[in-house]
């Protein structure tokens, strides 16, 4: 039998586990803090640079004719917004079953979904705009959906268990 005195070796995440080995509501948000702060400044350096380049950010309302501009804080917080409701959200499968690839791929169909309103402008809404929106949210699903599903996949059941070799 396995020696059970370091069951954080088979962890998904690179530290050791909290005493109970059970990933808790505070350390999902702490990681969405982490990872939603870098994403936020990685997208608010990528929105600085696109707007020395001349990019407008600047999209149409879906109701019609109305433009909404976004200020630069918009793009610092809005990643770590969205880190944070996921993290508060994939808390509600802790402990369930593939937890971690439930989380995972759920994130990617939002992160996907949320692509459709830079993706669906009208065609007086330039392109550059579009595809820097788009690497954004790339971005921000890279640097955080896999690292909660890593996370929450922890806390499925055996996640801990030591292997018989």
């Amino acid at each position: 039998m396995a020696d059970m005195s370091a069951p954080w070796l088979q962890s998904k995440t690179p530290v050791g586990p909290p005493t109970s080995a059970v990933p808790t509501l505070r350390q999902l948000i702490y990681a969405a803090v982490v990872t939603g702060t870098w994403s936020g400044l990685l997208c608010l350096v990528i929105y600085l640079i696109a707007s020395l380049f001349g990019v407008d950010f600047v999209l149409k309302a879906p109701s019609g004719d109305t433009q909404v501009t976004f200020p630069w804080i918009f793009f610092l917080l809005v990643p770590l917004a969205f880190a944070l409701v996921g993290a508060l959200l994939s808390s509600l499968v802790r402990g369930w079953r593939h937890a971690g690839r439930l989380v995972f791929w759920i994130g990617t169909v939002i992160a996907l979904g949320t692509t459709v309103v830079p993706l669906t402008q009208p065609t007086d809404v330039p392109w550059s705009t579009r595809i820097i929106l788009v690497v954004m949210h790339a971005i921000t699903w890279i640097l955080v959906v896999p690292q909660i599903a890593r996370i929450i996949g922890d806390s499925e059941p055996g996640a801990h268990v030591e292997r018989a070799e």
